[in-house]
């Protein structure tokens, strides 16, 4: 996520599974009366009932209908806000209950460790339960068919899953169908952290035993080439490092390397765990504190504009800074994890040059 949060109060949004939800509701009241309605009012699973704009309709009459919405993430940066998810609803076979299909746009899950298994449609628990939910209760109200397919698409959304982490975690052709609590809340980064546990979940399911978490791509690049890693085995923490941490105590693994860049990593080191320039900062003083009794190395790193300065300042006097930041990082990260994973700690420059190191 690169766009910076806006002042003042943000407008909260739908997810994809809230609105294939409110579209699989039109499209069945079609289906089974004929008609469509002009609005659909859903209820969430924490009791919010929001309301939505049939986008785009079609009917078969006894054969299928669909109906479209376009997502509203609020003032979220999403890349799925302003999506058009399309759901087509049609009668299935006796007994065959809710099934669910992967149409344009939409993923299909290939690697174990995720929600849903192997050749099923990137269509959630979360949303599928909302969907049923819905169809169960207008098939009380209309005396509808309970036996259903209902197909999921969002035109374009291959592309769109591109920006994402699906193909890392095994989604392909297109994106998930998303959202526990049918709502956005606007930079909560939830999506983020979502991929973060799920991929997580797909190298465990793997039978990898080493996975590597990196703060960026160049970070990223250079610890997959010193190792040789696979790419199931390669988080995209960015800077949710508690996000990541904190998931880890219930799903361990056995080694676990973060590597990232000084301030990044600097940061982490004096016990931030969202290093997010707008959420967390820097302690230059404190990170002075690491050159020891050097009073006047420790004056010119309190004085530095940055830490990228402080680290070229300790470069020149021939202090390594960088390893002290990865064994203080790695001293924060372990007592997190409160044991059961070896980890290590790398740094790494602007160029992929490996500067700092601790454990391993």
């Amino acid at each position: 996520m690169t766009a910076r949060k806006p002042q003042g109060e943000l407008r909260r949004g739908w997810t994809t599974g809230a609105c294939a939800t409110a579209a699989a509701a039109g499209a069945y009241e079609a289906l089974v009366t004929g008609r469509f309605p002009d609005r659909v009012t859903i209820t969430l699973p924490k009791g919010e009932e929001p309301t939505f704009d049939l986008h785009r309709t079609s009917l078969a009459p006894a054969i299928e209908a669909t109906a479209s919405i376009i997502k509203d993430a609020g003032d979220d940066p999403d890349v799925t806000h302003g999506a058009e998810i399309v759901v087509t609803v049609k009668p299935g076979a006796p007994g065959s209950g809710v099934r669910y299909r992967a149409g344009d746009g939409v993923g299909t899950v290939t690697k174990p460790g995720l929600p849903l298994a192997p050749g099923e449609p990137a269509i959630n628990p979360g949303p599928r339960q909302m969907i049923g939910g819905a169809l169960a209760d207008l098939a009380v109200r209309l005396d509808g068919p309970r036996d259903l397919e209902v197909t999921v698409a969002i035109p374009g959304g291959a592309a769109l899953a591109e920006k994402t982490m699906n193909g890392r975690l095994g989604i392909v052709g297109g994106l998930s169908v998303l959202g526990t609590t049918g709502v956005v809340i606007p930079y909560s980064c939830a999506s983020w952290i979502h991929a973060i546990h799920r991929g997580v979940d797909v190298a465990r399911a793997s039978g990898i035993g080493h996975i590597a978490a990196a703060t960026g791509s160049t970070s990223e690049q250079a610890v997959e080439k010193l190792y040789k890693l696979p790419e199931v085995a390669l988080i995209d923490m960015g800077d949710f490092a508690g996000g990541l941490l904190k998931y880890l105590v219930r799903h361990p693994v056995a080694r676990l390397t973060l590597a990232g860049g000084f301030a990044k990593l600097a940061k982490l080191s004096q016990g931030h765990m969202d290093l997010h320039s707008a959420r967390s900062s820097l302690d230059l003083t404190k990170l002075a504190g690491l050159a020891g009794d050097d009073a006047a190395l420790c004056d010119r790193i309190a004085r530095a504009n940055t830490g990228m300065e402080a680290l070229e300042i300790c470069r020149q006097a021939g202090f390594p800074l960088a390893d002290r930041v990865a064994q203080e990082a790695r001293a924060v990260a372990l007592a997190a994890l409160s044991g059961g994973t070896e980890v290590e700690v790398l740094v790494f420059d602007r160029q992929g040059n490996q500067v700092g190191r601790a454990g391993g």
